[in-house]
């Protein structure tokens, strides 16, 4: 087919007078428009930075309330007469923890809302995609209104409420505030006077000792005394059993079961803590750490 006529004037004289295939060399040489992808994967950077920054500050959130909760429970919510709480609460203020959020978790470490409500504890259990068990733990003034969030937020994440708690073994756990010269070695012992099962030290040097869930209060009370040490939490967690932790193969899977947990958050102001029977696998420990900062334990 021969060009139309306003191409062949607007050519210059050089392109024109030369064979097609120097016109073609021509035309590679003015494309230098670079890849529509790249703006993408500095968004997606950007993105996936954020959350890991979100991530962290979400960890300390949690760390506060239930901290908050505990010393609320154990020596009562008025701070003039509770020194742990008093300083909790100092601390938490100078961290930018709301107002709104330490009333609520100091109310909570006395069974109620801010309201005066008494709270419920809701326990939901599902299978998360790759057969992932998960269980989510909620305080709550409206039991109904909790079970029917947290199950619609499991569903929109693909997975489904079902019995997973099979896949779990339930243990209580008391964190001691640090104290120098006391570790694993110099609690040990006493632990198992009390009734402990183990005793390990958490990611900040603290004496970790793990109950019988029944006994944890007793236990921990008993720890505290006899090494004068301070309760900073105490609770009881979903510890997933070895023989059922499915590996985490890649850093979508990973970045999705991380995301799931963001959405409880945002949105169930009742939630307490999160499991799931995950192993590493092979992705990488920064990624990995993102996902354990997130689940309780």
């Amino acid at each position: 087919m021969a060009p139309s006529r306003g191409f062949t004037t607007r050519l210059p004289q050089y392109i024109t007078a030369t064979k097609p295939p120097y016109i073609c060399q021509t035309y590679r040489h003015l494309t230098t428009i670079p890849p529509l992808h790249s703006g993408h994967n500095r968004w997606s950077k950007i993105k996936h930075d954020k959350a890991k920054v979100d991530s962290v500050k979400n960890k300390q959130r949690s760390i506060f309330s239930a901290e908050l909760s505990t010393a609320s429970k154990l020596g009562g919510p008025d701070p003039t007469l509770n020194t742990r709480l008093a300083d909790l609460i100092t601390k938490a203020k100078r961290e930018g923890f709301a107002k709104s959020s330490i009333e609520a978790a100091i109310a909570r470490g006395q069974g109620r809302s801010t309201s005066g409500v008494a709270l419920e504890s809701v326990t939901v259990e599902g299978i998360l995609p790759g057969n992932v068990g998960v269980i989510v733990e909620c305080e709550t003034d409206n039991k109904l209104r909790t079970l029917a969030d947290v199950r619609l937020i499991l569903k929109e994440a693909g997975g489904a409420s079902t019995p997973s708690a099979y896949l779990f073994e339930k243990k209580g756990r008391v964190v001691f505030e640090a104290k120098e010269g006391v570790g694993v070695d110099e609690a040990l012992e006493v632990a198992l006077e009390a009734g402990a099962v183990d005793v390990e030290v958490d990611e900040e040097g603290r004496v970790v000792v793990l109950s019988e869930p029944g006994e944890t209060k007793a236990v921990g009370e008993a720890v505290a005394a006899a090494l004068g040490l301070q309760i900073a939490r105490s609770n009881i967690l979903w510890d997933p059993k070895e023989d059922t932790k499915v590996p985490v193969q890649s850093e979508e899977t990973a970045i999705s079961f991380a995301g799931f947990v963001d959405e409880l958050e945002d949105r169930e102001p009742s939630l307490q803590a999160v499991a799931m029977n995950v192993a590493q696998g092979s992705v990488d420990d920064a990624t990995w750490k993102d996902l354990q900062a997130r689940l309780s334990g």
